[in-house]
């Protein structure tokens, strides 16, 4: 983004910003692991988010699309894991609704001030008694320590094997500023919106209009540029709270002061999209395609994500197979546009770096520095297409038969 500012990833979690709280802990939805989280501003917050392209959406993706429209003040977020409370019918929304309330009288709120997120197996319904009991128990402790934002982090995971955090801090106007967020995802991960579930807290002083541009702007070059497994989830949503208590001058219009807002975001989110990927389901490789010399930032994009999503691409490098020819197969059905005749194709990573096309034709190389490369876990697919200016990253993981293991007991 170009814009010239000093961004701190700081230590912190969800409650770095000032006037945020949040816990979580197990509740017994799960059999042991942590499964409900809150989320709160002290005071009223500006709110965005964008949600699942999907047409069979959840009860909660229902509820705050309707939510994030009215923008009543949004001051809580209610979350719970192991259950998506989607595909199931009037008795699903009136749960998702309940969730709402029971938050909502707990913390002193309407109904209308509180998003709810439920991610988990589709089609059961939720244990209401187990949700109120657990509500009831959470909101007495919420808290604005970094253990209390690891505990909410935690309890919002499935399959994840580790909690995605980020804290980040910057000036504006002589102010200190801060965003953090949190993520759960690492199957059901694909390019068309955000598959997976983020929540994000920034005490910046901003309107709801330019919170609303900036999170959009800088989710389609983060989690759409993400694929696992090429599913799009019922449940997906990211959600950012703005409650202004930075005290800076608020931001109405498209200036510097913006574009600073909208590079740290942009860090926040991208580090997140990465350690979704980084813990995708069943994954032993971290694949990151990078795009170079497309005619436009459209067709730069799709050649990425079409490199990434590859069921052949992500097979290949499980395999440490240096198989060039299914990494332009995936860019041929694309939908992009390109000059084969000049393509070239590179892997890189610390390792080294070596390339396997040049011109649009294959040229020899050692297959066992290939293997050096492709047997470490960090690889970068580099593309140059010598046909503009234009760029474009998307980040993947391999497939593996773990991936089939988890996926084929997961109700199990």
């Amino acid at each position: 983004m170009n814009v010239k500012s000093d961004i701190k990833i700081i230590k912190g979690s969800i409650t770095s910003p000032n006037g945020f709280k949040a816990t979580g802990k197990h509740t017994g939805l799960k059999k042991y692991k942590k499964d409900l989280a809150i989320i709160f501003s002290e005071v009223p917050a500006n709110t965005a988010a964008v949600f699942t392209t999907n047409i069979v959406k959840a009860a909660c993706v229902l509820w705050n699309q309707k939510i994030v429209k009215m923008q009543p003040g949004v001051q809580a977020i209610v979350v719970n894991s192991g259950n998506a409370n989607a595909c199931t019918g009037d008795e699903g929304i009136t749960n998702n609704e309940t969730m709402a309330e029971i938050t909502a009288k707990s913390l002193g709120l309407k109904k209308e001030q509180v998003l709810v997120a439920s991610t988990g197996v589709i089609g059961v319904s939720l244990p209401m008694d187990t949700i109120k009991t657990g509500i009831e128990m959470l909101c007495p402790e919420l808290g604005n320590s970094d253990e209390d934002g690891k505990n909410a982090a935690e309890s919002i995971m499935t399959t994840d094997t580790f909690s995605k955090e980020i804290a980040v801090e910057f000036e504006i106007q002589g102010k200190t500023v801060k965003i953090a967020g949190m993520a759960k995802g690492s199957g059901m991960i694909h390019p068309n919106m955000a598959t997976m579930l983020a929540f994000l807290t920034t005490d910046i002083n901003i309107t709801t209009e330019l919170l609303d541009k900036a999170l959009k702007e800088t989710v389609t070059d983060s989690y759409n540029m993400i694929s696992v497994d090429g599913d799009t989830s019922t449940n997906d949503m990211v959600t950012i709270l703005a409650n202004g208590k930075a005290k800076n001058q608020l931001i109405s219009e498209e200036n510097e002061d913006y574009k600073v807002f909208r590079e740290a975001l942009n860090t926040v989110n991208t580090h997140l999209a990465q350690q979704i990927i980084k813990d995708g389901e069943g994954a032993t490789k971290f694949l990151e395609a990078q795009i170079h010399g497309a005619t436009t930032k459209d067709e730069a994009r799709k050649l990425a994500k079409s490199i990434i999503s590859s069921s052949l691409v992500k097979a290949a490098f499980f395999g440490e197979d240096a198989n060039w020819g299914r990494i332009i197969a995936a860019m041929g059905y694309s939908g992009a546009y390109f000059d084969q005749t000049k393509v070239g194709i590179s892997f890189s990573n610390n390792t080294g770096s070596i390339v396997v096309m040049q011109n649009g034709m294959p040229i020899k190389f050692d297959e066992d520095e290939a293997l050096k490369i492709l047997k470490e876990k960090d690889i970068k697919i580099i593309v140059n297409l010598q046909d503009g200016g234009a760029e474009a990253t998307a980040w993947g993981c391999d497939l593996s038969y773990e991936y089939v293991k988890i996926n084929g007991e997961y109700r199990t």
